[in-house]
């Protein structure tokens, strides 16, 4: 990720380019080109290609707020994922998926947690969506998704915690009773948030798949918001 300035975006119908990086939809596919520069500790040019071929492409939204303030859109929750990225041990084809979040607020103003989860599953693939509102109220989704795309909600384990992330973040996740998730791939760790491979046990089967969770009263600290300018670089000057 890199902050970059209004000069650096163009859009079109089936493009978004930010800088040297663009998304591109060819009708079937999306195909992702990154050229870019990683932020400290470790700076170094990454350049490649991710191409994702959705199985279907959704109509569904999922308000995670009453007032539609915040929403979450799974575009293609279940897809095939090519990466091709110019270093070793950088090329494979997988499972994937792809969707986004859209806001009129700052997402710390309306919540405090949440944890979000999409597991593949013999139908389809599971997504579970839970967060704590500043209101007080919660929300508590679980959304199984099919190989057309089609969408339902589904009977689903209450939440539990699991081991908490290398910065200490809270994680729970749905599982059966007398079960427990568990890491089993870290991704990213930061003060307010984690993302990483998990396996859960949801109605007796084992699930493996990507699991995030985000603590927003760290985030909205201002001990901790201004570390965000450190870690995601800035180029104010580029242009095409």
């Amino acid at each position: 990720m890199t902050d970059r300035g209004t000069q650096a975006l163009r859009q079109s119908e089936d493009t978004l380019e930010v800088g040297p990086s663009s998304m591109h939809w060819t009708g079937s596919k999306l195909v992702i080109s990154i050229n870019e520069i990683s932020s400290p500790p470790l700076i170094n040019r990454i350049k490649g290609t991710i191409t994702v071929t959705p199985a279907a492409i959704t109509g569904v939204e999922l308000p995670l707020t009453q007032d539609d303030a915040h929403i979450w859109r799974p575009f293609a929750p279940i897809s095939t994922i090519s990466v091709d990225i110019d270093r070793s041990g950088w090329q494979w084809e997988g499972h994937g998926y792809f969707d986004a979040n859209f806001g009129t607020r700052a997402l710390e103003q309306d919540f405090s947690y949440w944890s979000w989860g999409r597991f593949p599953s013999k139908d389809g693939a599971l997504s579970f969506y839970d967060a704590e509102r500043r209101d007080g109220t919660q929300l508590d989704a679980a959304i199984g998704f099919d190989a057309e795309g089609n969408a339902r909600h589904v009977d689903a384990p209450a939440r539990a915690p699991f081991k908490r992330s290398a910065w200490t973040v809270r994680r729970e996740t749905r599982t059966d009773p007398g079960t427990k998730a568990r890491q089993i791939k870290p991704m990213l760790d930061a003060p307010f948030y984690c993302r990483s491979v998990v396996e859960t046990t949801i109605d007796g089967a084992h699930l493996t798949g990507v699991h995030e969770a985000l603590d927003l009263n760290r985030f909205a600290s201002p001990l901790i918001k201004p570390l965000l300018a450190v870690r995601v670089p800035r180029r104010a000057q580029w242009r095409f």
